[in-house]
């Protein structure tokens, strides 16, 4: 049975590290603002097992006119389950989050690799690509809710 709730930021560590941070250390896992109260994490469980994850940050990027922002970070889907609804599932519970709490906009940076999957779910980037350190090459995306 898979089931979307609530987890603490520790938590993200056992999808964050193996999907976004192969081979570094557990301290590439902690994001800035992780701790803050207005940070939401939730994970997708099969059954009891965490299977993918995704945070959602009270942020505002200058770029977009909304009032209300929020950014998702740290997205990821263990790979023995990707390809499987798994990552969207995880990113409409988070619009339907942002729903809920009069949120206007969600942006975040998406590596190049998954920016056909974002699309699917209407959202557009914008700009050019460009480089996070130790990272790779992503691009900005947002989709107004």
């Amino acid at each position: 049975m898979i089931t979307i709730r609530e987890i603490s930021p520790k938590e993200t560590y056992a999808v964050r590290q193996p999907v976004l941070r192969k081979s570094k250390p557990i301290e590439s896992c902690v994001f800035e603002g992780d701790d803050l109260e207005s940070t939401h994490h939730f994970g997708l469980f099969d059954d009891k097992k965490l299977i993918g994850i995704i945070s959602l940050f009270e942020k505002i990027n200058p770029i977009f006119a909304a009032q209300n922002q929020a950014q998702i970070r740290g997205m990821a889907v263990l790979e023995t389950h990707q390809k499987k609804g798994f990552g969207e599932a995880l990113v409409r519970h988070c619009e339907a989050y942002c729903n809920e709490n009069q949120i206007d906009l969600i942006w975040f940076n998406a590596r190049t690799a998954a920016i056909a999957f974002y699309q699917k779910m209407n959202y557009q980037s914008v700009g050019e690509a460009f480089e996070i350190k130790d990272v790779g090459e992503h691009y900005l995306m947002f989709k107004n809710l």
